[in-house]
């Protein structure tokens, strides 16, 4: 068994050294927004560093996605506006869009249609939260998870085209065929992409426990389960594609029960899901 465990964790290295590094001023703001004692110009004074950064996340915030009556010109402003977490995520998403973008692009998932997806199950979880009365800014959060979830499928190869031929023809998660065919799962590699780009614990279980938010750490496993259930809903409903189209659907009823949900919230949500999705686009365009 250690020396099953001794190759896998070589092949999840190997996959690792195919992602990008975040860029020193996203690792800043990461480090920044950690501290208790942090101050909203601290981290005004690290993002303007980058002026890139800065005009991406200017242009988020003037969007359509927040919906403000002025124009935001400055990022004192945004960050006294819309606070410090918020404009972290901001700053992290559009960073680690830009650093996946840039990176070798595989056959096995097109990068427009994975983000795609990822964009569908950042909404669905947002709009999932929300209708459940999660607070309207703690709502980001679970946007940012779900569109975050699947980083752990993007350093695998061509070899992933046979996984992803398996999973339609045997009607099976891809997880599970992941599990056999590669001896990792996405989970598993999402998690050390995680701590190599040191996100925080609530992002890094949403990443590498959506499958099985019961195994997170308690104070994590709720978000983790909406991400979850969002990512069963894009995947059911053909929003984007991941390569899962057979997802697990007899795991939806204990993800339910973390997070408190009724089947009828998805009904609920249905008509708003396409909008927030459309919102959400400036992300890609950032």
């Amino acid at each position: 068994m250690d020396v099953e465990k001794a190759s896998q964790q070589k092949k999840i290295e190997r996959f690792i050294k195919r992602m990008p590094s975040l860029s020193t001023t996203v690792g800043k703001v990461m480090e920044i927004c950690s501290r208790i004692d942090a101050s909203p110009n601290e981290l005004n004074k690290v993002i303007s560093l980058d002026p890139v950064l800065t005009g991406q996340v200017l242009k988020l915030i003037n969007s359509a996605y927040y919906s403000l009556m002025n124009k935001v010109t400055s990022l004192t402003r945004a960050i006294t506006m819309l606070g410090m977490n918020t404009v972290k995520n901001m700053a992290l998403s559009t960073a680690i869009i830009r650093s996946v973008s840039g990176a070798k692009k595989s056959r096995a998932l097109p990068t427009s249609k994975f983000w795609a997806h990822s964009i569908g199950v950042g909404a669905c979880a947002k709009l999932l939260a929300k209708a459940n009365d999660v607070p309207v800014m703690e709502c980001e959060e679970y946007f940012v998870a779900g569109l975050l979830h699947d980083l752990g499928k993007i350093p695998f190869g061509d070899e992933y085209i046979d996984i992803l031929h398996s999973a339609k023809k045997e009607q099976r998660p891809l997880i599970d065929l992941e599990r056999e065919m590669l001896g990792v799962d996405h989970e598993q590699v999402g998690k050390m992409i995680a701590e190599k780009w040191k996100l925080n614990e609530a992002m890094t279980s949403a990443i590498c426990f959506h499958h099985n938010p019961q195994d997170a750490p308690e104070e994590h496993r709720v978000r983790a389960a909406y991400v979850g259930l969002a990512n069963m809903y894009a995947n059911i409903l053909d929003i984007g594609y991941a390569g899962d189209p057979f997802p697990d659907e007899s795991a939806a009823t204990a993800l339910l029960e973390i997070t408190g949900l009724k089947w009828d919230m998805f009904a609920e949500i249905a008509v708003s899901v396409e909008e927030e999705i459309q919102r959400a686009q400036v992300f890609l365009q950032a």
